[in-house]
């Protein structure tokens, strides 16, 4: 078995003979490189061995020298049979890997949607037919195991027929010599028939070995088996234990009871495949081969089919600007909890050399595609040209997308950008791993104000790696099952990684105006303020979120704050987190302090105070939240005689005739002594008994406003002289609208 690695740079005469019949490239300074991936068989005198010529994944960039597993140089494993300074483990890894990226290739070619030009195919070994020559590659006895069960399929039903003839038939003779009969209508009747004995049958014991290794191939590789027999095959665990030696000692334990050319033929493809390193026949009159050309295209097959949909809008894949993006896929939004509103994000599969970087154009590049979503999404609502059939056709499939602008903020939604890269998993495991770049530059930004994350460019891209062994043996096994579920799974963790990269950045926050706010003139009236760091993603378009940069780089993220504190409630609440429970549960606490109350028909009490007593009412009311009014048989100063309505009273009404504080009043007030009522704002001291309102200090929005709304000329003219309280329908003292 020959080793060659995708565009290293080989001297000439290191591989003249190994890469002889394949078009290499050779350079001024006598190296060669080849741009191709697979496998193939070199007639070659000379050679005479399959060449695999594997993905330049393998390398990795060690003090300026590019080294297989960051060990070896690639001109030292070329032959492994003649120098092999490999671990056993590293050596069956390269057998195994060899495996997968020909069944990788082979999927790609067998799906027409690619590019398949740039696959070269020519029939692949088979076992037993023209000149043969030695083979001990795990990949030559997979296909030959696969080959030997196409070309024999009269061979298995002559045995099954031979095996199960006779099996079940009453043996009379020993029947009637050790069974009892009943005798009915002078007839013998036996209950207990004996039948012909099951033996052992070692001919069965070998095909059931061999349909258990078609059946493990196909389930771990992939490869497609027809297995037209109904022996209980020998799977999971067990077939475990014969990976592990069992299946070699139970082979040489049957091996005699064999004669035929076939079922020899057959135990040794067996044995072979328990026993990687044991040599067999295969064909060899002619040469083979299955390559192919920039494998960077196979690549991003794989993560497309793994991770994109195929249902894309035209404009959106194959751009405007003749741009194609590799990767999109329509998912549950960054921002919102929602997953009925999702969005289109957009990928880039990075195939390279281990160590190496994202370039400045290909950042360049994803922050343009992101761009043109934008637009294209707009137009959805925006352009309603009839005669752009394009246009009209992703209306109608694909309007279903929420617009990326919100009309209200004129923010605009983070759109999801990532990079994915190839990575060789250090204990060359297949596991399933992805996770952010281990590499300096974690993810890139591109911005035209300092903290607006909900600006139109204000564009971030997230680079991710993933365990190149697993995603191209999950695309060799071509299993939609297993393909469908891996692909939810990295969507949920491509988002949940980009939301956590943005809560690194920023501070977010969910906001419902008060109940006398109108949030959307708020919000115009302080445009520029909230440009950029408000959006609505929620399906209650009365809820905000807020996003501020943790960095604060224009110093005021607390100024801002405690402004929007004065006219919304706002809570801490994480990107793409549900804010409702949170703010249904303040806004029923405390709403009740920001309403203004319906007015028309409610009474109010009003108290005229002079120079301290006014500005001191405001003190004491925030003390002792009562009000008492003395109440005396005898009119006098400062009392109220119960007259009818006075429980009833909505608004206490505090004047010095120059301006007044309104407070709201509970209702259903209470009698109280004059000893209760010490400290508390009343209309006299000392007096015997007070009924006691329940002052509701309003919030200071609430209250500016309906102090704004009395009209001081009313209550002058209402009130007339002197300073007792009085009862009056609160919409007499309101100014007209």
């Amino acid at each position: 078995m020959r080793i060659i690695i995708e565009e290293h740079k080989y001297a000439a005469a290191d591989v003249k003979d190994v890469l002889k019949g394949i078009d290499a490239l050779e350079n001024i300074e006598g190296y060669v490189s080849v741009n191709y991936v697979g496998y193939f068989y070199n007639t070659n005198k000379d050679v005479r061995d399959c060449v695999f010529i594997l993905p330049k994944v393998l390398l990795e960039d060690v003090d300026g020298k590019e080294l297989v597993f960051g060990k070896y140089a690639p001109e030292e494993i070329i032959n492994l049979d003649a120098h092999n300074p490999l671990t056993q483990s590293e050596k069956d890894f390269i057998y195994e890997f060899a495996v997968w990226i020909y069944r990788a290739i082979v999927v790609f070619h067998n799906d027409k949607r690619n590019k398949t030009s740039i696959v070269y195919h020519r029939k692949i070994a088979e076992v037993g037919n023209g000149g043969k020559r030695l083979s001990n590659t795990f990949l030559d006895i997979l296909l030959s195991l696969v080959q030997f069960n196409k070309n024999n399929q009269d061979f298995f039903f002559y045995i099954l027929r031979n095996i199960h003839a006779g099996f079940n038939k009453i043996n009379w003779n020993r029947t009637i010599a050790t069974t009892p009969a009943i005798i009915q209508d002078c007839n013998a009747v036996y209950l207990r028939p004996v039948n012909k004995k099951r033996q052992i049958n070692f001919d069965e014991e070998l095909l059931v070995i061999f349909f258990s290794i078609l059946n493990y191939i196909h389930e771990h590789y992939g490869f497609p088996v027809s297995i037209n027999c109904n022996f209980e095959l020998i799977t999971g665990k067990q077939f475990k234990v014969y990976l592990n030696g069992m299946g070699k000692m139970r082979l040489k334990q049957i091996k005699y009871k064999y004669f035929s050319d076939k079922a020899l033929e057959l135990w040794d493809l067996c044995y072979a495949f328990f026993d990687s390193a044991r040599q067999i026949y295969v064909s060899s009159d002619q040469k083979e081969y299955l390559l192919v050309k920039d494998f960077n295209i196979v690549f991003e097959s794989i993560i497309d089919e793994l991770v994109g949909d195929r249902n894309i809008p035209a404009g959106l894949k194959e751009q405007d600007d003749g741009k194609r993006i590799d990767h999109m896929y329509s998912y549950q939004g960054l921002t919102t909890y929602e997953e009925d509103k999702p969005i289109y994000y957009i990928g880039d599969s990075k195939y390279y050399k281990r160590g190496n970087k994202i370039g400045k154009e290909s950042v360049y590049k994803q922050f343009t595609y992101a761009r043109n979503v934008i637009q294209w999404n707009l137009n959805l609502f925006m352009n309603n040209d009839r005669d752009d059939e394009e246009l009209q056709y992703d209306k109608k499939n694909f309007g279903n997308v929420p617009k990326l602008r919100d009309d209200v903020t004129e923010g605009y939604n983070v759109i999801p950008n990532f990079f994915i890269s190839a990575k060789l998993n250090k204990e060359l495991s297949y596991k399933d791993e992805v996770e952010i770049t281990d590499k300096k530059n974690t993810h890139f930004s591109n911005r035209h104000f300092e903290n607006r994350l909900f600006d139109r460019d204000t564009l971030l891209i997230c680079h991710y790696d993933v365990n190149f062994l697993y995603v191209v043996s999950l695309y060799a096994r071509n299993n939609s099952l297993q393909k469908e579920a891996w692909k939810k799974k990295v969507r949920d963790n491509f988002r949940s990684e980009i939301q956590r990269m943005l809560t690194e950045q920023y501070s977010f926050y969910a906001m419902q105006a008060h109940p006398n706010v109108d949030a959307k003139n708020y919000l115009k009236e302080h445009f520029q303020q909230t440009l950029g760091k408000i959006f609505t993603p929620f399906g209650n378009d009365e809820i905000f979120s807020l996003a501020l940069d943790k960095k604060d780089p224009e110093g005021n993220n607390d100024e801002l704050l405690s402004e929007l504190r004065k006219h919304f409630f706002v809570i801490e609440n994480g990107i793409g987190e549900n804010p409702e429970p949170t703010l249904s549960e303040i806004i029923e606490k405390e709403g009740d302090k920001y309403k203004v109350q319906q007015m028309v028909g409610q009474k109010c009490l009003i108290f005229n105070l002079l120079g301290d007593q006014y500005t001191n009412s405001e003190v004491k009311l925030a003390t002792d939240q009562r009000f008492g009014i003395a109440i005396q048989s005898e009119e006098g100063h400062n009392v109220l005689h119960l007259e009818e309505g006075i429980t009833s009273i909505a608004y206490l009404v505090i004047t010095n005739k120059k301006e007044c504080k309104v407070y709201n009043v509970e209702k259903n007030p209470i009698f109280l002594t004059g000893q209760d009522c010490k400290g508390m704002l009343t209309t006299k001291k000392e007096a015997l008994v007070y009924l006691v309102f329940k002052v509701s200090i309003p919030h200071e929005d609430v209250s500016r406003i309906m102090s704004n709304m009395v009209d001081m000329e009313k209550v002058r003219k209402l009130y007339g002289n002197g300073h007792g309280i009085k009862m009056l329908d609160f919409n007499s003292i309101l100014k007209n609208e």
